[in-house]
């Protein structure tokens, strides 16, 4: 990391009293790493230590591949993880929310994953980082840590490997159908709020392929589209497409 990007990191970082970010880390890793009441109360001091609360704007860089960044834990909001071309084409591998933790984008701890992955805040988005090197150093002490960064990867591969059969092996209208349906039962609702960009960049495709498909569904009364987004009509219908 340079000099440059240490004090643009540093804008975003939240300052509190030891004692605060003492409790805060503390109650926080209790929750999310099973093996925090296994480890040495050094260790987990050292851990807290070399921890950060960044927020970081919608559109903001969080980890651009290069680097060891450390471990995410997503307080609030979202964050997007892609993988990028050479010629600057995006493929979305999977989502962030509140809870969820982003293992790839500190590759000093997981040095079998040897290919780059980009990191963005999808809204205003609030994370803990615990530094790189230091979960690291911990890890290499503690193999019940090893294996939960081994563990919280590997589970995110099935998520990685579902884009790549969706992109292989399935056709447009089916993968767009599953698309919108996760969507809106993620969101619980029947209004898709995204640009048709915003679908083609999470789909690894293009706009213009997006926005014909898009312009068939509606014509089959399947969705609607406006300036405001994409809404299911036909659940049923949509649902079909899927299968």
């Amino acid at each position: 990391m340079d000099a440059t990007d240490m004090e643009e990191r540093k804008k975003h970082r939240h300052v509190f009293s030891k004692e605060e970010t003492g409790i805060m880390f503390e109650t926080a890793y209790k929750e999310s790493f099973p093996f925090w009441d296994k480890i040495s109360e050094t260790d987990r001091s050292y851990i807290c230590q070399n921890s950060y609360t960044f927020t970081y704007p919608k559109g903001k860089n969080v980890h651009d591949g290069s680097e060891c960044s450390g471990v995410i834990l997503v307080r609030s909001g979202s964050l997007r993880l892609y993988m990028m071309s050479e010629e600057g084409k995006d493929i979305t591998l999977y989502r962030l929310y509140k809870g969820d933790m982003c293992m790839l984008s500190a590759s000093c701890v997981l040095k079998a994953v040897t290919f780059d992955v980009f990191v963005d805040a999808e809204e205003d988005s609030e994370c803990f980082v615990i530094s790189g090197p230091a979960f690291a150093a911990v890890s290499e002490r503690n193999p019940d840590i090893k294996i939960f960064a081994l563990e919280t990867a590997v589970s995110r591969f099935s998520d990685v490997m579902w884009v790549m059969q969706q992109i292989l092996f399935m056709s447009m209208d089916k993968r767009l159908a599953i698309f919108l349906s996760d969507e809106s039962a993620r969101n619980g609702s029947d209004l898709i709020a995204l640009t048709h960009g915003q679908i083609a960049r999470y789909m690894g495709s293009a706009r213009e392929v997006v926005s014909r498909m898009l312009k068939y569904f509606a014509s089959e009364g399947i969705v609607e589209v406006s300036r405001g987004g994409i809404r299911i009509l036909d659940k049923k219908r949509l649902r079909k497409l899927t299968l």
